[in-house]
């Protein structure tokens, strides 16, 4: 990272996007290793999961469809009633499968990728080995600011689906009451993403300070004032990539749309890949973030002091302390 944190805070959007590239072609061996052990997996997962989602749930509405025409107290009845319960079971057991690990390659990944950033930001020797070292001990701490998360997002949409129950049972029906609900989906979303990305920088703040947790989504959430735009219309940016990979290979694998000549396999590969990298670049952006609003802050971090807490001292992670990041103004 060639950039003094003096600087960071001037960057806008394009800026963010072009130091995340730099520092990826300029450190692209030990990234194409992360990428390869945790995020290709990763990737691979999620994609696998929707092309096996929709065979199973396809073969559930099926069988849904063929109960309904078929009498009740029928040994037929019986028989499909007793397979859509099992294809039920087999959905939920692959759906949270799925999610465990997805979570373990989501969480080891950000981990690998925000301490090599880090590293880098420091200037000190970075390896795959040192990366694979330190992960486990790093994902633990993620995991703890997750659950924290999870909870708040459960409390959200709790409240959320309270809302609108409400304006079913006051406003629904009346006049005015769609312009309502317009308002209360949008100010629904906008909550969403606020979320979103404050779970986002809690990440990073995780892994490369002492807090974790809540106290992880209050720093984050006070880092990203001042800089909530540009965070937002990053995020919204790769969330649209993301759609955009995600509908090409509803269409090329999972709908089995093509070009004639080109099979499934290469657009299952291609998405896979396109996919791939596109997370890759999230995670890098996700801590270029960071310094930028440390920065805007004046929030001066001793690059020495993180780069001793980085290390690994007898297998052990030490996060950096409150005392490492100064919180004096310095003078740009």
């Amino acid at each position: 990272m060639d950039r003094e944190q003096e600087e960071m805070q001037f960057l806008g959007f394009f800026g963010v996007f072009k130091e995340s590239y730099k520092i990826i072609f300029a450190w692209s061996k030990i990234f194409n290793k992360i990428t390869l052990t945790l995020i290709l997996p990763l990737s691979l997962i999620f994609l696998v999961h929707i092309e096996v989602s929709n065979i199973l749930f396809a073969k559930i509405m099926h069988n849904t469809q063929q109960i309904i025409d078929t009498p009740q107290d029928t040994p037929q009845y019986q028989k499909l009633s007793d397979i859509i319960s099992s294809e039920w079971a087999t959905f939920l057991l692959f759906k949270l499968l799925y999610f465990t690990l997805l979570l373990i390659f989501s969480l080891l990944s950000t981990s690998a990728v925000v301490y090599t950033v880090a590293s880098i930001y420091t200037s000190r020797d970075i390896s795959f080995s040192k990366v694979i070292i330190v992960v486990p001990k790093v994902w633990k701490r993620l995991m703890v600011t997750f659950v924290c998360t999870f909870i708040a997002f459960f409390a959200y949409n709790v409240m959320a689906l309270l809302v609108f129950i409400i304006w079913a049972l006051t406003v629904g029906g009346r006049s005015g009451s769609a312009a309502v609900l317009l308002l209360l989906a949008v100010l629904y979303f906008a909550g969403f993403v606020y979320l979103t990305v404050v779970w986002q920088m809690a990440s990073v703040v995780t892994v490369l300070e002492e807090s974790c947790g809540v106290p992880a989504m209050v720093k984050s959430n006070e880092l990203i004032k001042g800089k909530m735009g540009l965070c937002v219309l990053v995020f919204l940016t790769l969330v649209v990539s993301f759609g955009l990979v995600q509908f090409l290979f509803r269409k090329t694998v999972v709908k089995g749309w093509s070009l004639g000549f080109v099979d499934r396999g290469i657009y299952g590969t291609l998405a896979l890949v396109l996919f791939s990298q596109l997370y890759l670049f999230q995670l890098v952006i996700q801590t270029v973030l960071y310094f930028v609003c440390k920065s805007f802050h004046h929030q001066n971090i001793d690059k020495s002091a993180l780069s001793d807490h980085l290390e690994v001292y007898h297998g052990e992670y030490e996060p950096l302390k409150s005392k490492d990041v100064q919180l004096e103004q310095y003078h740009v």
